[in-house]
């Protein structure tokens, strides 16, 4: 029973958690400063709450998808799967997929009418079909004939939903408020969070290739990812100070710029990786960066407000 229990947390993959949580994190800290009288708890921990079991969702779809495609195999550079290394099979995986998508449904829609309480049905309607989305974004990532990953297009959702749908989800479920400028902050999560994916692909990418992958690494080459993975860094910088300035009133609000030496170490480390094997840690590295980034980034918020 406790080999079992092992398993599903090994397949559940809590490193990339923290990443998941920085999109949440953000949008809620800007909520709470500018429309504080709406901001509600309850809602904020049903958001982290989605979040995690959606995260978990997509891992174990990642993980089943790849496995049955041959994908994680023998030849492929990063740590075994559940289903790779025989810890659960196929059955098992499917069976926590489908739970983990009711669980993602259930805290949904409880989410939903937390925050719309006054039966919204415009808004509500409209926020469960992006968690509709979400869920099937979450499996249709390597899962089935037309996995979008197998295309090219992972960054492309990441950056939408780890950065935008986040983001600006999170501020609306508070807010009931629209503010284009929060474009901005969300691109920053984005572009980190599909950091964190270039990173997987650049180690993957000989692997990924023969199986048949083509992953927008194995399209447009490892040298070509590292400068790509530098423009990722440097708009989430930029994404940040643009949205600081615009709604500027302590200079705490630059906060995040504290993670600037730690970031620029990573660059500096991606830049210079001739192993893939070496790309692995820095997977960890910018996941907590992002994290890190997202908490500095609301407290600076925060307390610029209140000073």
């Amino acid at each position: 029973m406790a080999d079992k229990i092992q398993a599903w947390i090994y397949a559940f993959r809590l490193r990339t958690l923290p990443l998941a949580f920085s999109s949440i994190i953000t949008g809620s800290a800007i909520a709470f400063v500018l429309h504080r009288h709406s901001f509600s708890w309850i809602v904020f921990g049903l958001c982290l709450l989605t979040t995690l079991l959606l995260q978990i969702l997509s891992n174990l779809a990642n993980d089943y998808g790849d496995s049955e495609k041959g994908t994680d195999n023998d030849s492929r550079i990063g740590p075994k799967r559940a289903v790779q290394a025989g810890l659960l099979n196929y059955s098992e995986i499917k069976a926590g997929m489908f739970v983990a998508t009711l669980l993602s449904l259930v805290s949904g829609c409880t989410l939903i009418y937390a925050a719309f309480q006054n039966f919204d049905w415009g808004y509500s309607s409209l926020f469960f079909l992006l968690g509709i989305s979400a869920i099937a974004a979450a499996i249709k990532y390597t899962v089935g004939k037309t996995a979008y990953g197998y295309q090219g297009l992972g960054d492309v959702f990441v950056f939408l939903f780890f950065g935008i749908v986040g983001v600006c989800g999170s501020f609306f479920l508070q807010a009931k408020a629209i503010d284009y400028s929060l474009l901005l902050p969300s691109c920053s999560i984005g572009f980190l969070a599909a950091g964190v994916l270039n990173l997987n692909n650049m180690r993957d990418a000989v692997s990924d290739a023969a199986a048949g992958k083509n992953t927008l690494v194995v399209k447009i080459g490892v040298e070509n990812a590292k400068l790509y993975h530098t423009l990722l860094i440097a708009g989430a910088y930029l994404g940040a100070f643009a949205f600081v300035v615009i709604h500027f009133t302590s200079t705490m609000q630059f906060l995040f710029m504290l993670t600037i030496p730690l970031l620029r170490k990573h660059w500096a480390t991606v830049q210079q990786v001739q192993n893939p094997v070496d790309f692995d840690p820095q997977l960890k590295v910018l996941a907590i960066s992002t994290f890190l980034f997202s908490i500095l980034f609301s407290a600076g918020w925060i307390i610029g407000a209140w000073g």
